[in-house]
């Protein structure tokens, strides 16, 4: 890998000061790293790709204003290799036009907005903490349609079946990964 962590993180945080953003890329990059183990794959790159997927948010704030795209300009320009740049493109399929292919580009456009909805989930617990949350508790809430209305669902869905994994396997995979990084996502008692 071309780029250490900590030079990712300070590439990050040039463009990104809202702390939540940061706890988003890590919660990312976590997963990432966790599937990329149970593929057999890069866990420096999936976690890499995972951590500056969003380099560009506070730049855009929405993808009608280049998210991705401007992402993948950035990190192009920075020296990440095309492979990592396609991945960031992929993980906004619907907007960049890039498909998802390989399992790294999958992975990330169905874990972006997963962690988003299992941290939610987690928020919302008296514990708020991941330690104590089950599947079932995630998917209880899956189907309440007024809880994380900006949680695209239908993302998840189409990720998991490009992936070929179940929807409860994947949210027990993005559970076990936010884990152990929980009191940097200010969960536990980190949020107490």
């Amino acid at each position: 890998m071309k780029f250490t962590r900590d030079e990712s993180i300070e590439f990050f945080k040039e463009h990104n000061k809202d702390d939540m953003h940061f706890r988003h890329a890590l919660a990312v990059e976590a997963a990432m790293k966790y599937f990329a183990r149970h593929y057999g794959e890069d866990e420096e790159l999936w976690g890499r790709v995972g951590l500056l997927h969003d380099i560009d948010w506070e730049i855009t704030k929405s993808v009608e204003a280049g998210h991705p795209v401007k992402g993948g300009e950035m990190l192009r320009e920075a020296g990440y290799d095309e492979e990592f740049v396609r991945a960031v493109l992929a993980h906004g399929w619907d907007f960049s036009g890039v498909e998802p292919i390989t399992k790294m580009e999958k992975t990330l456009f169905t874990a972006d907005e997963l962690t988003g909805f299992v941290t939610a989930v987690a928020l919302v617990r008296p514990s708020k903490s991941l330690m104590d949350l089950e599947v079932k508790s995630v998917r209880k809430k899956w189907k309440d349609k007024a809880f994380a209305k900006g949680v695209d669902r239908t993302v998840i869905e189409r990720g998991g079946k490009l992936m070929g994994e179940s929807l409860d396997w994947l949210i027990e995979g993005v559970i076990s990964a936010l884990r152990p990084i929980e009191k940097e996502l200010g969960l536990g008692s980190a949020s107490v």
